[in-house]
């Protein structure tokens, strides 16, 4: 809901960068599973660096080093906008990209929480202005599995990479995927997930078992960790 080789996608939609859309992910070509360097937790800490990534990129404000470790892993930084949560309305999404394969923190951080915030396609950039209102959320991944078939996995604890040959556009290749979070937060069940996912995908032909049954579908599992604005300047403003 991008990425070049490196394959990123939007966290909830494709890389070619990935976005993340209500609430979606694109995805990268190949889904072999990553070689991770290190396990790695999400933390608050790194919520707090994109955001300063993110107010450095307005104020031109200087970057102090990371505090968190630069492990390797594939990673997704989405912005939300929470202002109307008193009122029970639902956060709005305002930017998810994330790569795939692995990279290292503090690197792959710094260009994802930007990414998604100023270039995510599917939304007007962020706004200085709009940053009080704003909530990050850091997901790392793990655990990388070929799953056996396209139900072979669990509403709330994987996520998913589909991959299939498009026969109606000469047999192009497509790929998606969602966050461990996404089909529990839309109420969706595993087949309503799948066909969401094709659809995110980009195809637009009918949605057969067939079609289901061809899908070459990768779980994994992540760790995430999410920060308001006002959790933001409360730790900046104790560590000064």
């Amino acid at each position: 809901t991008h990425t070049a080789v490196t394959q990123t996608h939007s966290c909830h939609t494709h890389t070619r960068p990935l976005r993340t859309h209500t609430r979606e992910h694109t995805m990268a070509p190949s889904a072999a599973p990553p070689v991770l360097v290190e396990d790695a937790v999400a933390s608050k800490e790194m919520c707090f660096a994109c955001f300063d990534y993110l107010v450095a990129h307005f104020t031109g404000a200087r970057l102090l080093p990371p505090s968190y470790s630069n492990h390797s892993c594939p990673l997704f930084v989405s912005w939300e906008n929470v202002s109307e949560l008193g009122n029970g309305a639902p956060p709005r999404l305002r930017g998810c990209i994330g790569s795939l394969t692995p990279r290292h923190l503090h690197g792959g951080l710094h260009e994802y929480a930007l990414h998604s915030g100023v270039k995510d396609g599917r939304f007007h950039p962020i706004e200085l202005r709009e940053l009080p209102a704003l909530e990050c959320k850091v997901s790392l991944l793990s655990c990388y599995e070929v799953a056996a078939n396209y139900l072979d996995w669990e509403v709330g604890i994987h996520g998913l990479i589909i991959e299939f040959l498009d026969d109606s556009q000469r047999s192009v290749k497509r790929s998606a995927t969602y966050l461990p979070d996404i089909a529990r937060q839309e109420g969706w069940t595993k087949l309503e997930a799948i066909d969401s996912l094709i659809r995110k995908a980009g195809f637009r032909g009918s949605i057969t078992d067939a079609l289901r049954a061809s899908l070459q579908t990768t779980r994994y599992q992540s760790t995430a960790s999410k920060a308001t604005y006002g959790e933001y300047l409360g730790a900046r403003q104790l560590a000064h």
